[in-house]
């Protein structure tokens, strides 16, 4: 593809982006800026930045990625009643690093997931891009449970997710959302570096 035909494209996409499209961008990129500032509104914001996504891949024909909007509803909940779960006699949960056991836990969840949701993309839907949905969906899904336990490793799997993202949703259309990870992986970067500095300092 050529320069100016990609510039074409992008301008096109940017004029068929839809309201509801922008507004769960602006909340997506609030959520995680506030994460990264270890900021309990990362909840709040990020709840109706996935409500409203379970409705866009609906559309978009991104049948995992819904269902993790899905889980990072229920995940949000769990994550927010334990970020301000009193732990270790301080007012909320401290930012650590994952243990050895955490870690082989994530790993060996992301790989179950990946199996187990590009299975379903495969035999019961009429997704076009099965094994890339169930990756993203698969290390989204590991990044958020360690979010929500406040561990450093949890940025890992955003970066590597938000890699991966970028270009399957300017793919199918969703250019907004596709910009929307480009700021995503640079907070992801910046988030894993503050919290390993938090980490090292609780």
């Amino acid at each position: 593809m050529a320069v100016s035909e990609f510039f074409d494209l992008f301008a096109q996409n940017i004029l068929q982006t839809t309201l509801i499209e922008v507004i769960a961008v602006i909340f997506g990129l609030m959520s995680v800026w506030y994460s990264m500032r270890v900021n309990i509104l990362v909840y709040p914001t990020g709840i109706v930045s996935v409500v409203i996504y379970v409705y866009i891949c609906l559309i978009a024909g991104l049948y995992a990625d819904m269902a993790i909007n899905f889980i990072y509803f229920v995940m949000s909940v769990y994550g927010w009643y334990n970020w301000l779960r009193p732990a270790e006699n301080k007012p909320q949960r401290p930012v650590r690093f994952a243990t050895k056991k955490q870690n082989s836990i994530a790993a060996i969840a992301a790989l179950i997931s990946f199996f187990a949701i590009n299975h379903i993309l495969v035999h019961y839907t009429d997704s076009n891009v099965p094994a890339i949905d169930a990756f993203t969906t698969a290390v989204f899904i590991v990044g958020m449970w360690l979010m929500a336990e406040k561990k450093v490793e949890n940025w890992i799997y955003w970066i590597i997710g938000d890699i991966v993202s970028i270009p399957l949703y300017f793919y199918k259309g969703l250019v907004m959302t596709s910009f929307q990870y480009t700021v995503f992986l640079v907070l992801a970067v910046l988030g894993f570096i503050a919290w390993k500095k938090e980490a090292k300092h609780a």
